[in-house]
Parts: structure tokens; sequence; C-alpha cells
């Protein structure tokens, strides 16, 4: 029997402390560099490791899990979303994939409400005015936004994230609404109206914050012919994934003004984002901070982990995608 701990390759870099436990528990491979692999690297790497985890910046498609399945067991992603990965091929190859649900609800949903405000109230702008010295006095008209407080909240994907979020804006006195593959039992509700049909839910949508996971059904499902379905002058927040959102249309909808505003975390083929985004004034962008927190980085750090030692210990994995 060998008794070696087993073989694990970091893709990315993690938090000292998680490091720190990857080293003490596997022979691991860690990421000093932080450089992003190649699925040519990827493959290579792979071939000589049990295990993998990685974050949604490597993509293990069909062809790369067929290339690694003799050598790896089981790929950790360090995140809540796995689109990055194809399951039905690891399933067909007998890789187990995990990810780290749970752990990052609030925090997402934190920033979800912060680009709701940010973008209503002119954040990012405002701030950048101040810092430009060309805030010379108090007026009546200066940078006037969007109310808030009562204006119809329009969840689309009711999961663990969106119903965090709900709970965050009834603190506003936010009427919610919602759009979801299944209504949710009325518990769970507590109140918000349910939308069998999405287009319902974006006409009634002064705020649309968009938290369903990216997939085949849901790419570019904000296009401009369900833009045009949002009242005139709502506001667009993002913090699922970013493929989810036409970038065109939604460019032309705050350039001409029938959008007053967007929030955004997520970009498609991010970091690369849409150039359109730059010169508008009326958007709030971050670099995808979602689930940036030290506690929660850590969870997750430490959700990969569980479900790394519960495979090699022969047990089920508690968040196994496969």
């Amino acid at each position: 029997m060998n008794s070696e701990p087993p073989r694990l390759l970091a893709t990315r870099q993690f938090p000292p402390e998680i490091e720190a436990r990857l080293r003490r528990e596997y022979r691991a491979t860690l990421n000093d560099t932080d450089r992003v692999y190649s699925p040519e690297e990827l493959v290579a790497a792979a071939r000589e490791h049990d295990a993998v985890m990685c974050c949604p910046t490597e993509r293990f498609s069909r062809e790369v899990l067929e290339q690694v399945a003799g050598s790896i067991g089981i790929v950790a992603t360090f995140s809540v979303g796995f689109e990055h990965i194809d399951v039905p091929a690891a399933r067909d190859v007998g890789v187990v994939v995990t990810n780290t649900p749970d752990v990052l609800t609030d925090a997402t949903a934190d920033t979800a409400m912060l680009c709701i405000l940010a973008a209503a109230r002119r954040g990012a702008e405002g701030d950048r005015f101040v810092r430009s010295g060309r805030w010379e006095r108090w007026h009546t008209m200066l940078m006037l936004g969007v109310h808030v407080t009562g204006k119809r909240l329009g969840i689309l994907g009711m999961g663990r994230i969106g119903q965090a979020l709900a709970r965050r804006a009834r603190g506003f006195d936010m009427p919610v609404h919602y759009h979801n593959r299944r209504r949710l039992p009325p518990d769970q509700e507590r109140g918000a109206t349910f939308h069998a049909d999405p287009a319902d839910l974006l006409a009634v949508s002064d705020i649309l914050s968009i938290n369903c996971p990216s997939s085949p059904e849901t790419v570019r499902l904000l296009d401009s012919e369900r833009i045009a379905m949002l009242p005139e002058g709502a506001i667009v927040v993002n913090t699922a994934r970013g493929n989810i959102v036409d970038d065109e249309a939604l460019i032309a909808a705050l350039r001409s003004g029938r959008l007053a505003a967007a929030g955004l975390d997520v970009f498609d083929n991010e970091p690369n984002l849409h150039p359109g985004y730059l010169d508008l004034e009326n958007v709030f962008m971050l670099p995808h901070l979602g689930s940036a927190t030290r506690e929660t980085r850590m969870a997750m750090g430490s959700t990969c982990l569980d479900n790394l030692a519960a495979f090699f210990a022969g047990r089920p994995c508690p968040q196994a995608l496969t």
C-alpha cells in the first residue's frame, strides 16, 4: 500500500492558510506566480497528479478530461459556478467534481446590493468627480440618482444568492419579484412574487438583478429584445456571469438612456471586457469581487479541502457534482 500523501495540483494561488494546509496534507504543486494554465499545460500538469484544485480560469472540457482521467480522480473547483467544467464529461470518464456552494452566498449578495446602490446613486461617477477636483459647491441638481426605496426588485434566479439578496432588499422596502426554474415554497418566498415567464418579471423590474447560473439556456439571455421589456429608466445589476448579458445591447441601452444605469461585477471574457463600457458614466464596475472577503475565500478553500479529504478517505464528497 502506498503510504505517501496524494499528489495535488493547485492551479492558482490560494489564501496562505489554505496553501499551508495543502503542503501539510498533500504532495502539492503550488502556483507561486499565479499564472493561468493553457489547456495544453493543464493536461501535462494534471497527468502528474491525483487531484486538481482549480478556479474558473481553468477550463476542463471533455477533451481535457478525457486526457487526464487516467491520472486524476477529482477536480475541486474554488467556486460555486462550474460552467468551466464539462460535468457530464467528468461523469462519463469517472472524475469527481466538487464546488463551494453556501459559503459565498452572503458575500455575493452584499456585492449585488452594493451594485444596486452604487448604480442607483451614481457612486463611481461621484467618486471620480470628487477626486478630479471638479466639485466646487453643493447645488440642488448635483448628480441626481434614482431612489431605491420602494422600487420593484426583479431577481432572475432565486437560488441561495437570490434569496439572500431578497432579504437585504426588504430592508430597503423594495417589493421583490422573481423568476426561477421552480417556484419556491411559501416560507422561502417570504412575500416575493413569482413569475413563471421571465418576460413578466422584466416588465415589473425597476431594478433587475441577475443571479442565475450560466448555462446554454441563459447565455445572452438579457438581449435587446428583453431589455426592451424592462421599464423605462430601469437599472440592471449582474453579479452572476458575464455571458448572461448581451454586451452590445446593454451598452446601447445605457448610452441611449433607455436604461438609467448598470452595476456589473462580472463580464463576458473577463478581464477583457467590452471597451464600450469604459466611457459610460452610468456604469458601476467591479473586478469580479462577489466573494472577495477574507472570511469567504478562507471558507471556500476549506470547503475544497473538505471535499478532497472525503474523496481520498473513500467517503462521499459533501459538495459532489458528479
